[in-house]
């Protein structure tokens, strides 16, 4: 048998799939171990997680709070400085009053030395008080240790705690002795004892007698401010996830409940109980869990077939082997007890007949056990069919004995390049033989076997019609099944093994294509066997 016509082309052969490894996504690594629920959980916690960085930005917004009091604190010591240098001495203790109200604040005047000159408290109401915790609610330690964790959490510079000095001199404040030594406005931050901010800034007056003013400030304000905003975005990010909790335990569940559930039956049909699982569909989804269960289900039930059919065919294989290994020994048998010269001849004719359909039976089994798998590692190549099947024809041509009488072949050549398929040419050829070959056993001496291949829209159509009894409705998918033994009348027993249809048809479909019988379509007698095939679009088009 001559191989197939592969014509040259511009474009890439065809190749299998890819590889496994080349399939393969990138390993995980640090969630390897971890389950899909878990891995759900993680990734929208880890959300929520960069919505509670908020924290840091309230961090950030209570510094710029409490830079921006700072110099207002400066700036307003500055306009103080300039009043009282305007004033009256009568009019000092009066617009001191005025300022520490209107600002809530408290000023105390320092000499050169040290002392305390004045002090606003002294000489007029308090503008704020010192709260001492021990004496508040629980709910505001409960505030002060979410603020202190909050600090810790985000990294929060540490600020030193205030005590009212015992002895009230200016190098009890560090920012008065700066201010003394620089000239300049020096400030400080300090906690309250009720963790709200108190801040100082101390002014030098002159310089000449190195007076210093210092105005202190309970800024809780600031701390309400924080706190409320906090609050509200610690209610925002646990809305958010309690949220997230049950749309990814929601989403765990529409997921890996169905994986398990396919796993499962993965498992059992891995064990071998593959007849009584029944893998779920999910028809009701339509999203790649539901297809995954679908193609899991289609595989186990190919997979199903594909055992069905093997048992089939070893129990085919053993009834169609049982025959002529009996004849065989029958034969030998009967040569041991026969004397006469020509019955011993008829016996070693018997049983050369049993022997030659044995290696035929042998052979052809063979070949249908080899065809799938070596049909799932062939590189498919562009095919012309016409051109294949006029060299076959050829082919047998020269090895038809002239004497013999045989039917005639008629073959209609399409244009060259018309009839392309992907394949492999040596498969198509044994496929499309093998059909020639039954529709010549079939076909009188003096009958006719047509032979046409042509190119229908997207495929390839070869049709092979006999003169033949013709093939009951009935029968037309049975031929197509290994070991069916309806044979012509008068052709001697064993001559064909059943296998050459089965054979063209697996041949066939592994190209992707179709094989069926009908009627010839000129109403005369006689089957025929159509070919489908899924027709190349990249090759030449030559007439």
């Amino acid at each position: 048998m001559v191989r197939g016509i592969v014509l040259p082309t511009t474009v890439d052969t065809l190749k299998p799939d890819a590889s496994i490894a080349e399939q393969e996504e990138s390993p995980l690594v640090w969630s390897a171990r971890w389950s899909l629920t878990t891995r759900i959980l993680a990734v929208n916690i880890l959300a929520v997680a960069l919505l509670a960085g908020g924290f840091y930005y309230l961090d950030t917004y209570r510094s710029r709070l409490v830079d921006t009091r700072i110099e207002v604190m400066t700036d307003q010591l500055a306009l103080l400085d300039s009043a009282l240098e305007a004033a009256r001495p009568d009019q000092r203790d009066r617009l001191i009053a005025e300022f520490t109200a209107a600002t809530e604040s408290r000023l105390r005047f320092y000499a050169a030395d040290g002392r305390l000159l004045s002090d606003s408290f002294a000489t007029g109401p308090a503008t704020y008080t010192l709260r001492d915790p021990n004496l508040q609610a629980w709910q505001r330690d409960a505030a002060r240790a979410m603020d202190r964790g909050i600090d810790w959490i985000v990294g929060a510079p540490s600020y030193p705690d205030f005590r009212e000095p015992a002895i009230d001199r200016a190098a009890a404040w560090p920012e008065v002795i700066e201010a003394q030594q620089r000239g300049k406005v020096a400030a400080r931050f300090r906690y309250a004892p009720e963790r709200t901010p108190l801040l100082s800034a101390a002014a030098l007056l002159d310089l000449d007698t190195q007076q210093v003013m210092l105005m202190t400030l309970n800024a809780r304000d600031i701390t309400r401010t924080v706190r409320a905003e906090r609050f509200r975005l610690a209610v925002v990010v646990a809305m958010v996830l309690i949220t997230s909790i049950l749309l990814s335990l929601f989403l765990a569940r529409t997921i890996v409940q169905p994986l398990r559930r396919l796993a499962r039956a993965a498992v059992r049909v891995r064990l071998g109980r593959a007849r009584e699982v029944v893998v779920p569909r999910l028809p009701s989804r339509r999203d790649e869990i539901g297809t995954l269960a679908r193609a899991l289900s289609d595989m186990t039930q190919a997979l199903r077939q594909r055992i069905d059919a093997g048992e089939h065919f070893a129990a085919d294989v053993t009834h169609e082997l049982k025959n002529p290994i009996a004849s065989v020994r029958s034969a030998i048998e009967g040569l041991g007890r026969v004397g006469n010269h020509e019955q011993r001849a008829q016996l070693l004719a018997i049983a050369d007949e049993d022997v030659r359909r044995l290696d035929r039976l042998v052979n052809d089994i063979s070949e249908a056990s080899r065809v799938d798998a070596q049909l799932s590692r062939t590189l498919f190549e562009p095919i012309d069919v016409g051109m294949m099947i006029e060299s076959m024809l050829a082919a047998r041509q020269a090895r038809i004995d002239a004497d013999m009488p045989h039917p005639r072949l008629a073959f209609a050549r399409p244009r060259k390049g018309t009839t392309l398929v992907m394949g492999d040419g040596h498969r198509l050829e044994r496929a499309i033989d093998n059909v020639i070959d039954n529709a010549i056993s079939f076909s009188p001496a003096a009958g006719l076997v047509c032979i046409a291949a042509t190119r229908l829209g997207d495929e390839v159509h070869v049709r092979v019609d006999d003169d033949g009894p013709g093939i009951e409705p009935a029968q037309r998918e049975a031929i197509f099944r290994r070991f069916h033994s309806e044979r012509p009348p008068g052709e001697a027993f064993g001559r064909h093994s059943g296998l050459g249809l089965a054979i063209a048809r697996t041949i066939i479909e592994g190209h992707n294509g179709t094989i069926s019988a009908k009627d010839r379509d000129d109403g005369r007698s006689g089957a025929s066997l159509l070919i489908t095939l899924p027709a190349h679009e990249n090759g030449t088009t030559d007439s």
